[in-house]
């Protein structure tokens, strides 16, 4: 039986950003970053309000097609509450088309503001971490981002297909990242779409490819918890950066650089964005090199998950 949510309680949800693929987890390993949108929820009498600040509020819908309204009317549905009206306010700082997970975190922030709505109301009916996972998986199509955005740390993810039922369960376990590896992005101001850059990648690659990719995802589970020391060799790829550097010239450059300077960089998600994981300070000359190839140095935490008061 569906319940009513009462007028006037407020959460607000602090959703982190997130870097997919690491290099060779290609749609399996993600990593929460220190970069957080916040979603402020209230319910009202009736109607939809909704109000974005900061990072593409001229550009989203400001209605019920916004992916944070989508996201947190889904929550409400799961776990089986209702609103008779809605104000929600969006205060942004994920860049959007940048490869750092601004639509995953954009979905958990929804599904996890709804969480907190139904938590001070009837907290028998809370969504766990799974079921987040789930529910903001499936707008994405894949669990990388998602995941990283609900759980934080690093983690591995995965989907599966349920016996008799079309649609996969997505899942996620989390990694506790090695306290030394600090993360750097590079972002650049244009954007990238991440259905041109898989568009990119061949549907069929070489078993000798495969088979070196499968070693190093494996490798940087090993790095990201234990051994910062492995980090270079566990963040190489041959299945979809190489691929996608036709469309990423600016991204491919300092990927290079930052690599032939010692430094384990990789592109972060589809691009165009440069995540640079390391245990010593960013070299002050490669910072105002990058700088002077317009792009935002940016020195980030590896985060905890989405938090809701």
């Amino acid at each position: 039986m569906t319940q009513t949510l009462p007028v006037g309680i407020s959460v607000t949800a602090r959703v982190p950003a997130s870097s997919a693929n690491l290099g060779a987890g290609f749609d399996c390993l993600g990593l929460a970053l220190g970069l957080y949108d916040e979603i402020t929820v209230t319910t009202t009498g009736s109607g939809l309000d909704v109000r974005v600040e900061g990072e593409g509020a001229q550009e989203v819908p400001w209605g019920p097609s916004h992916l944070v309204v989508r996201a947190l009317e889904r929550g409400l549905e799961a776990a089986g509450v209702w609103a008779d009206g809605l104000d929600v306010v969006c205060r942004n700082v994920i860049p959007h088309s940048r490869g750092l997970g601004s639509s995953a975190s954009a979905a958990v922030g929804g599904l996890a503001a709804a969480n907190g709505l139904v938590r001070k109301v009837a907290p028998e009916r809370v969504l766990d971490d799974a079921q987040l996972v789930q529910l903001a998986s499936e707008f994405e199509g894949h669990p990388d981002n998602a995941s990283a955005s609900v759980l934080g740390g690093a983690v591995v993810s995965w989907s599966e297909a349920d016996a008799g039922c079309e649609q996969r369960r997505y899942r996620a376990v989390s990694l506790r990242v090695h306290r030394d590896i600090k993360a750097v992005a590079l972002v650049p101001s244009v954007r990238s779409s991440t259905a041109h850059t898989r568009g990119l990648l061949p549907t069929l690659v070489p078993h000798r490819d495969a088979a070196f990719n499968v070693s190093r995802a494996a490798l940087a589970v090993v790095a990201l918890t234990e051994r910062p020391d492995l980090l270079m060799s566990a963040t190489e790829d041959l299945l979809h950066q190489a691929q996608r550097a036709p469309a990423l010239p600016l991204t491919t450059k300092w990927v290079s650089a930052l690599r032939s300077a010692g430094i384990p960089a990789m592109v972060s998600g589809a691009g165009p964005t440069v995540l640079a994981l390391t245990t010593e300070p960013f070299p002050d000359e490669l910072r105002a090199a990058a700088q002077a190839d317009d792009l935002s140095v940016l020195a980030l935490e590896v985060a905890d998950g989405v938090q809701v008061d």
